[in-house]
């Protein structure tokens, strides 16, 4: 029952298509249509397929910078299948909301912000366990590193000098060091401090009825008397007796100069009626992202402003109210759904027929049989599974079993690396004999998941793509004929990936040009 009860805040799997892998959300609200019907509004996220390919090389470099400024990298030591695998877990955070049916949630998952304490393996070790690190943007198409990260590791510790001998003079930049504000040993009583303070909000009062502009925002003398209440007027108090050696004559000198009293005025005095309601409507979109409140709302203020003016924001009643109105909506709203366990047959299972394979991608009775019977597992190899899922396109005829089927569908790849995923020197084949030949040959998966052509079966070589013409100079061509035992066209034709040795290739024919 818990398994199937779905709350806010849940991270949960999103099927939006039979045959490609899950979608991973997390639920912001639970919302019940005028049909009575659930829909989930959620936060999306992205995984390494959905973004382009310079984007993963960004990620990549990001992910590289941070294995190297760890004390004891790991990623060094981990194999092939344990790299490939940890890229099915990892994330791209986005600001983008959508709402989906809740009828369509497959189960949950847990997305956590990339722990550089922790070791990367953990991930591995945990069912429907993800991570991230960057927020991707898909309208402006950039990956940038998320705000709120944990600041724990060895960059952000302080260099703790040497405790200073009795007598040894101090070599440290002094105007690098933090300043002294308030000495409180300081010759006056509380009770004098206080006074003055009240001398201090009485003189800002007097100088809000001066100014013009802050009469016509504090029309009263009791919103004058509460402005002039604030912190920067007390702050400015204070300063003033630590600067004059807490001499109040001199320091009441300063508060009331010749030219008038001293006014002192916060950022919640300094911001309009307009600009208030604009932060407002900004902060309801973007929550606490300054940067995007700023660009996008508010870009004559200064990010300074704007944090400082959001803090004292938050002790108005305004805030309050607002709170309050947002309790009450949330009161309102669903707090969880339940939805059964799916169990409706995917129409990419491939059914049997009188003990035989029936149906493939909707290829038609008996396709499968005739073109890939006995094809093993695209992903682990295996030749026996309870039940089989064709994947890919119709004409290439793949299947995968029942465990690489849900690890496609809750991961969005195959258990093991394919060959255009390792390194060039590990894509020769095996010398292994016993091994089926559909396994030595051209890659079933490219690096975004897709999945290529595997030439196992003479039916599934058939071309997927608009034939070119590759137009050779004539010493190519003639090169090809004089060294054609260095070159074995058809041995380097079945091995695409394997590199020509071009050296030995030119001085096989300098020296056939000299001989001749």
């Amino acid at each position: 029952m818990a398994a199937n009860m779905y709350r806010v805040g849940d991270y949960v799997f999103f099927e939006n298509s039979s045959s490609n892998p899950y979608l991973i959300r997390r639920i912001e609200e639970l919302n019940k249509t005028a049909s009575g019907n659930v829909e989930a509004k959620v936060v999306c996220f992205y995984r390494r397929r959905d973004i382009s390919h310079s984007l993963i090389q960004l990620a990549d470099k990001h992910a590289k910078e941070l294995e190297e400024e760890k004390e004891s990298p790991v990623e060094t030591d981990l194999t092939e299948k344990q790299k490939h695998q940890l890229r099915h877990r990892e994330l791209f955070l986005s600001r983008q909301y959508e709402s989906l049916p809740a009828t369509h949630i497959r189960g949950k998952c847990s997305v956590a912000l990339l722990n550089e304490t922790e070791a990367v393996l953990s991930y591995l070790d945990k069912e429907d366990t993800f991570f991230y690190s960057l927020v991707y943007d898909p309208t402006q198409k950039t990956l940038l590193a998320d705000k709120g990260e944990i600041r724990v590791g060895p960059r952000f510790q302080a260099d703790v000098p040497e405790m200073l001998l009795e007598g040894e003079a101090d070599d440290r930049d002094q105007a690098k060091l933090e300043e002294k504000l308030w000495y409180p040993e300081c010759p006056l009583s509380s009770k004098q401090i206080d006074q003055f303070l009240v001398v201090a909000r009485a003189v800002g009062t007097f100088a809000r009825a001066l100014d013009c502009s802050s009469s016509v925002r504090q029309p009263s003398l009791h919103m004058s008397a509460a402005a002039a209440s604030r912190d920067i007027t007390l702050f400015h108090a204070m300063d003033t007796l630590h600067r004059h050696n807490y001499d109040l004559s001199s320091a009441l000198s300063v508060l009331v100069p010749a030219g008038g009293p001293v006014l002192c005025r916060d950022e919640m005095e300094e911001w309009s009626a307009s600009e208030a309601a604009m932060f407002e409507e900004a902060l309801e979109k973007y929550g606490k992202d300054f940067n995007d409140i700023r660009q996008d709302f508010l870009p004559w203020k200064s990010l300074t402003s704007i944090i400082e003016y959001y803090y004292m924001w938050k002790t108005t009643d305004r805030y309050v109210q607002q709170k309050r109105l947002k309790a009450a909506e949330a009161e309102s709203k669903l707090k969880q759904v339940y939805i059964p366990t799916y169990n409706k047959p995917n129409p990419n299972q491939i059914s049997m027929t009188n003990g035989k394979m029936a149906t493939v991608n909707g290829a038609g009775p008996g396709a499968f049989h005739a073109a890939g019977g006995g094809r093993a597992c695209e992903s682990c190899y295996n030749m026996q599974s309870a039940q089989w899922y064709s994947w890919g396109p119709p004409n290439m005829q793949c299947r995968l079993c029942v465990s690489c089927w849900m690890y496609w569908k809750k991961y969005g790849g195959l258990k093991m690396p394919s060959r255009a995923e390792v390194p060039e020197e590990r894509t020769s084949p095996s010398p292994a004999t016993n091994e089926p030949r559909s396994r030595g040959h051209a890659p079933r998966q490219s690096n975004h998941m897709v999945p290529m052509r595997n030439s196992g079966s003479p039916k599934s070589s058939m071309k997927t793509k608009q034939a070119f013409l590759l137009q050779a100079t004539r010493l190519t061509k003639l090169a090809r004929h004089m060294c054609r035992d260095i070159i074995r066209l058809r041995r380097a034709a079945r091995r695409p990936f394997v590199p020509i040795n071009c050296g030995s290739i030119k001085a096989e024919c300098k020296s056939s040009f000299n001989s001749s």
